[in-house]
């Protein structure tokens, strides 16, 4: 299972995924910014929402870590399991499952709009571009 600082890690969504590497974001508010990264390399097996709040990690099950095996063909190295809230009209949560080579909690500020004034440690978000050099409208 992995270990999250401390946070109001409440709000997450994918930020990026290329087939292989995917980028969990969180914060207590993504509109501007997200404070946490959870970067999964050599992804196997993803079954998750693309934007989810609060979830609750805990260790596999064995049924899940056989359902992954059958997809993958083999024990992956690392599982990550958790739940969210039940969907309407359920009363089981949603188990989530991510199947990949290796994991790694990334901290500091990652902005969702263009800035120029970034601090150390700070960065943009792969989605972000910079501002057009023409003004709106002009060709």
């Amino acid at each position: 299972m992995i270990k999250l600082p401390p946070g109001p890690w409440s709000e997450w969504d994918i930020q990026e995924f290329d087939s292989s590497r995917l980028r969990l974001a969180a914060n207590y508010d993504l509109t501007y910014y997200h404070g946490l990264e959870v970067v999964f390399t050599d992804v196997a097996y993803l079954a998750c929402p693309t934007q989810f709040t609060d979830p609750t990690f805990r260790e596999p099950t064995r049924d899940e870590r056989e359902l992954v095996r059958r997809h993958v063909g083999e024990d992956p190295p690392l599982i990550v399991a958790f739940d969210l809230e039940p969907l309407i009209g359920s009363r089981e949560p949603l188990p989530c499952l991510i199947a990949a080579e290796t994991v790694e909690v990334v901290i500091g500020n990652v902005y969702r709009y263009w800035r120029d004034d970034l601090a150390p440690g700070e960065r943009l978000s792969p989605r972000v571009r910079p501002p057009s050099e023409n003004p709106a409208g002009e060709k």
